[in-house]
């Protein structure tokens, strides 16, 4: 294999590591979404007060105010998600280019 090859080679590696990266941020992004949507469901079918968890506190927080926080947090959320899948599209795209260069080295 020519150096070349093992360049692309190791290139390839490090694209696998970071989409491997990237999936964890998104697993971890997508959990915090779901645990957001869950709240505000709840916020929306209950009467009674409403509660936010501060540091190691529970603290009495208006109800709209708190829809308004939650509906913020799903917003960033969600544009961090697709942010994510845009970046794993572009190294799996350059990853699928590599490898065509370098099985093509190989023959």
């Amino acid at each position: 294999m020519d150096k070349d090859s093992e360049k692309k080679v190791q290139e390839l590696q490090l694209i696998e590591q970071n989409l491997s990266n990237l999936l964890m941020q998104k697993q971890t992004f997508q959990a915090r979404l779901l645990e957001n949507e869950n709240a505000l469901k709840e916020l929306n079918e209950t009467k009674k007060q409403s509660y936010r968890i501060i540091g190691n506190i529970l603290v009495a927080m208006d109800k709209e105010r708190l829809k308004k926080d939650l509906e913020s947090e799903k917003e960033i959320f969600d544009l961090r998600i697709k942010n994510i899948e845009k970046q794993e599209d572009k190294l799996k795209e350059h990853a699928q280019r590599l490898q065509a260069e370098v099985l093509k080295n190989l023959k």
